[in-house]
């Protein structure tokens, strides 16, 4: 699921949610809004279709495999508070999202590329995992070198983050700052959270 190299606008369209943000999945996604195939616009769907459907969201969205999503599962139900926002928060915390939401990248696929490829650190340090979970007091910063603070400052330029309290960025300094950790209002993937933590407990 982390490498889904698929047609995205179809995922889109399937979903009824714009978890591939490129521009050309948008664009496809706007002119046809109704799920694929000729015989699915009237079709019902049964409560396993749609818990199904909302952890697929999850999936796409964030760019997990099944056994990631069940591991973060697993981890969310150890934790206090309700087991859907944990499962959500803790996928918030990966880095790839963190290079996202700071405005480094303007998709998460472009945001994990850039991060195996070695482009970031965390506290002065070569992260090269997507899925390298942040803390409150980290700080994100594109490695000094002269070919990718001229990329990554064209890319904040362009980019419209999405704004957030837990995340600050910095184009002068190409560093992204995390204050703390997200709550359920950071949270802008439409989900309804507790059907995928019954469709897990299963």
């Amino acid at each position: 699921m982390g490498h889904y190299t698929g047609p995205k606008a179809r995922i889109n369209r399937r979903l009824g949610v714009a978890v591939y943000e490129s521009r050309g999945a948008l664009r496809a996604t706007e002119r046809r809004d109704h799920p694929p195939g000729m015989h699915n616009r009237g079709r019902r769907s049964t409560n396993y279709g749609k818990s199904l459907m909302e952890k697929q969201k999850i999936k796409h969205y964030y760019g997990l495999g099944e056994r990631q999503l069940r591991r973060y599962f697993s981890k969310a139900t150890s934790m206090k508070g309700n087991t859907g926002e944990q499962l959500l928060i803790l996928c918030e915390q990966r880095l790839d999202n963190v290079v996202r939401r700071s405005g480094f990248a303007k998709t998460r696929p472009q945001a994990r590329q850039g991060i195996v490829h070695g482009h970031f650190m965390v506290n002065g340090v070569k992260v090269n995992k997507p899925s390298y979970q942040v803390r409150p007091g980290d700080i994100v910063s594109v490695r000094p070198k002269e070919k990718l603070a001229t990329l990554y400052r064209s890319v904040l330029e362009e980019n419209v983050n999405e704004p957030t309290d837990w995340i600050t960025s910095d184009a002068e300094t190409l560093q992204a700052n995390v204050l703390g950790k997200p709550g359920p209002s950071d949270i802008s993937l439409p989900v309804d959270a507790n059907t995928v933590v019954e469709f897990l407990s299963r």
